[in-house]
């Protein structure tokens, strides 16, 4: 690990799909960027696999089983303080069981035209912006 350059914090992220909607989730508001919004995941264990990380982030946040996982988008972001995550994004469009909120602040499900109604992790910006654009391209207005 190079001191000026840490090795990113590996991550892996959901973009939850129902009838148009996409969950999200708000930080506890003692933990790390308190209170902003985001997609639900979680940090890679060592040598864990981002689909397997995802599945279960998933379990253990929302009590959800995923069925159906696509790679989405993958980049490296950096924070004001210095964190910088590799994350990985996977659309999640068919899952077992109701969502249960077991560790966040809040959830909502929201189209993505109201996305700018809460305040979203930087990190998660590029991909909000690639949603909206997709939701917004459609006639039925649905994301996928």
């Amino acid at each position: 690990m190079n001191v000026l350059h840490p090795d990113p914090v590996r991550v892996a992220v959901g973009i939850i799909i129902r009838e148009g909607h996409v969950l999200c989730c708000q930080r506890k508001k003692d933990a790390r960027y308190g209170l902003q919004w985001e997609f639900p995941g979680g940090k890679m264990q060592p040598g864990e696999e981002a689909r397997d990380c995802l599945k279960r982030e998933l379990r253990e946040e929302l009590a959800i089983n995923v069925e159906t996982i696509e790679p989405y988008d993958t980049h490296l972001q950096s924070y004001a303080d210095n964190g910088i995550f590799e994350v990985h994004y996977f659309l999640i469009k068919e899952y077992r069981g109701e969502v249960k909120n077991k560790v966040f602040e809040s959830i909502r499900w929201l189209p993505p035209d109201k996305f700018d109604t809460l305040d979203f992790l930087q990190g998660n910006k590029p991909m909000l912006d690639r949603l909206q654009r997709a939701y917004a391209g459609r006639a039925d207005r649905t994301i996928f």
